[in-house]
């Protein structure tokens, strides 16, 4: 071999050495999950969806059954209804009746307290002449003493009855019914939430519980997928993570897809972290990196969770 072949051929061998290899991004698909909590510790009385099923907006996801609230329930409302009528009993007044047996005890009292003022100036009369004892007199005023009291009692129901109920007793029968009734929609509020709905428009992706069972309070029910596709969480070299902006495009190579997915950063963590050892190349080992999430743009079917994913950097250049 000639001596400027041997030289061509070791000049070409060391330009592709030196020639910089791609850095490489790797990660794998994801969605943002929603877990469905049970709030209470029913039995599960209706399952109303399957896992897959694509689930719109305030759709019914399951059912607990209400016949505990359902008790309370009743009892609420039937405090509600009793002081309704309190507060109109309160309103409308003694019925006239009532103003009739004070009235006729009234008159009754004036009539002994008139005799009694009769039989007693009678007494006092006797007792001038020396006819009748001292006591005969003295029993005469006690028994007229307690006709008057009987008179001044029953003048004062009578004056409490036509006066009518305090305002105040109605402001606090007011305040009841106000508190009765929060009560009763607060008892409704937890009634509607042993149904439990989707929150937003998302996919099934599993459901724990069978029909029958009772979950636990705080058990989760049902876990759901937001999104009308999954995102790539992909890490990003250190290198690289000055040029990468939430924002930024990004060409997103899917495991089983064809081509390249232009995908946008919407986020990207300031604090580096360890490569999670599935992202680890020879070369990036002992690297750190940046996680980042990379939206990607709807397809004709979505695309299924845990599918592996990267993307190419060029390095930067050295000095």
């Amino acid at each position: 071999m000639k001596p400027h072949t041997l030289f061509t051929i070791t000049a070409c061998t060391m330009l592709i050495s030196c020639e910089q290899q791609p850095l490489i991004a790797v990660g794998q698909l994801e969605s943002d999950r929603i877990e469905l909590v049970a709030e209470y510790a029913e039995p599960i009385t209706a399952i109303l969806v399957a896992e897959g099923d694509v689930l719109q907006q305030g759709v019914p996801v399951l059912s607990q059954t209400t016949e505990r609230v359902d008790i309370q329930l009743a009892d609420a409302a039937a405090n509600v209804q009793r002081l309704q009528a309190l507060l109109q009993e309160q309103v409308n007044g003694p019925r006239p009746e009532r103003f009739a047996v004070i009235d006729t005890s009234l008159n009754e009292a004036v009539v002994e307290r008139d005799f009694r003022v009769r039989d007693l100036e009678r007494l006092a009369s006797l007792r001038a002449r020396d006819l009748t004892s001292v006591e005969s007199v003295d029993n005469a005023k006690r028994l007229l003493d307690m006709a008057a009291a009987r008179v001044e009692n029953f003048a004062a129901q009578l004056a409490e009855l036509r006066a009518g109920t305090r305002p105040e007793q109605i402001a606090q029968t007011q305040s009841q019914i106000q508190q009765a009734q929060a009560q009763v929609a607060a008892l409704m509020l937890n009634r509607n939430r042993l149904q439990i709905l989707a929150p937003v428009t998302a996919i099934v992706d599993s459901l724990p519980f069978e029909i029958g069972e009772r979950p636990r309070q705080g058990d989760v029910v049902a876990v759901l997928l937001t999104g009308t596709q999954p995102y790539a969480r992909i890490y990003i070299p250190e290198n690289v993570r000055a040029s990468i902006q939430p924002g930024s495009s990004l060409a997103v190579s899917v495991d089983g897809i064809e081509g390249v997915i232009e995908g946008t950063v919407r986020r990207i963590a300031n604090e580096p972290s360890f490569t999670p050892y599935f992202a680890l190349t020879e070369r990036d080992r002992g690297r750190l990196s940046y996680v980042a999430e990379v939206d990607l743009p709807a397809q004709a079917t979505r695309l299924p969770e845990g599918l592996p994913v990267q993307v190419e950097f060029m390095q930067p250049a050295s000095n």
